[in-house]
C-alpha cells in the first residue's frame, strides 16, 4: 500500500485568495518545467525527503517551504506567470 501526502497551499494574488492541493511530485514536475523553460534556480524547490516523509513535523515544515516556494515564483513573475505555473495555481478558476 502506497500512501502519499497532499499539501494544501494558500495562494494570494492581489485581493484574491484560494487554496490549491498538490502532491510533492506535482511540485517537482512544475519545478522541472520551470527550470528548463524559464531558467528558475534548480535549488529553489525544497528537497525530497525519504526517511520520515510522513512525520507530522516534516509535513508541516515542507508545507511552509512549498508555500514560500510558490510565493517566490509569483515574485519572479509579477506581471504574467508562465502558463505551467498559472495552470498549477488554478488561475483560470479564480482570476478573471
Amino acid at each position: 500500500i502506497s500512501s502519499f501526502q497532499v499539501y494544501i497551499i494558500q495562494v494570494s494574488v492581489g485581493s484574491h485568495q484560494w487554496t490549491v492541493k498538490h502532491r510533492y511530485s506535482d511540485f517537482h514536475d512544475l519545478h522541472e518545467k520551470l527550470v528548463s523553460e524559464k531558467k528558475i534556480d534548480k535549488n529553489l524547490l525544497p528537497p525530497k525527503k525519504i526517511i520520515g516523509k510522513n512525520s507530522k513535523s516534516l509535513v508541516e515544515k515542507r508545507q511552509k517551504d512549498l508555500e514560500i516556494y510558490l510565493q517566490t515564483l509569483l515574485l519572479k513573475f509579477p506581471v504574467t506567470a508562465p502558463k505551467v505555473l498559472s495552470h498549477f495555481l488554478h488561475f483560470h478558476l479564480y482570476v478573471s
